[in-house]
């Protein structure tokens, strides 16, 4: 999808990956990919806080009327 957006080819993403290779490395991409995981992880923890709070602020409202 975002791919798709950036308009890159097969040769590109080919490219793409070398060059990070190059810059990180073989071992620190999985470093790298797990420290993007946790933050990932983190920032849904977040959303389903909020999601439940609006929710349940909601539920008192309307239990209050």
């Amino acid at each position: 999808m975002i791919l798709t957006f950036f308009n890159l080819g097969t040769a590109e993403i080919i490219i793409l990956v070398v060059v990070i290779l190059l810059l990180f490395g073989g071992k620190k991409i999985p470093e790298l990919m797990k420290g993007i995981g946790k933050g990932i992880r983190g920032f849904r923890e977040g959303m389903n806080e909020i999601n439940d709070e609006i929710k349940g602020s909601v539920k008192e409202n309307n239990d209050k009327n």
